[in-house]
């Protein structure tokens, strides 16, 4: 089940993060050693994520790699290190909408986002090169925690894509 496509303003979001170049098939990677990671790490420094995790997919070349950000929202930066970074996800229009079920059904729920997107005249606030689309902020942010919620059909993901602020006529 999913909701209707929604464009929203969300304001800039401290954020930390844990930088992965994976393909497709190891997507799993940053998921099992990024969130750890980051979290142990936010431990160390005393901060508290305020806000569930997420994938922040920075560059997508479906054939070959991805470069895809396992991070969460912050109160505050820390410091760098042991591979953990600090920055701000931007400020702007996002396209939003929640995928309720297990993950197997996001690349669909994206593939009807990316289609709707499309059909209503917007863009994404992305470039396209070479080595694949480079995205300024394209987040799959996960609601539940499936170590707390054991049943996938009760599994939130709420997918927020940047557009592109100068196609929307209002600015």
């Amino acid at each position: 089940m999913l909701t209707l496509p929604t464009i929203i303003d969300r304001p800039e979001q401290t954020y930390a993060y844990v930088t992965y170049t994976v393909r497709m098939d190891q997507m799993q990677t940053p998921a099992d050693q990024g969130f750890p990671k980051l979290f142990g790490y936010l431990a160390q420094q005393d901060i508290e994520p305020i806000a569930a995790p997420f994938f922040n997919y920075r560059r997508i070349d479906m054939e070959n790699t991805l470069d895809v950000e396992a991070g969460v929202p912050v109160a505050r930066a820390g410091d760098d290190g042991e591979g953990v970074r600090f920055g701000t996800l931007p400020s702007g229009r996002y396209v939003t909408l929640e995928w309720h079920g297990h993950y197997d059904g996001l690349m669909q729920t994206t593939a009807m986002l990316i289609g709707w997107v499309q059909l209503v005249g917007e863009k994404f606030d992305m470039r396209e090169e070479g080595d694949g689309d480079h995205f300024t902020c394209r987040l799959e942010i996960y609601e539940t925690d499936p170590s707390r919620e054991p049943d996938p059909e009760k599994w939130v993901t709420t997918l927020a894509f940047k557009l592109n602020d100068l196609a929307d006529p209002k600015r």
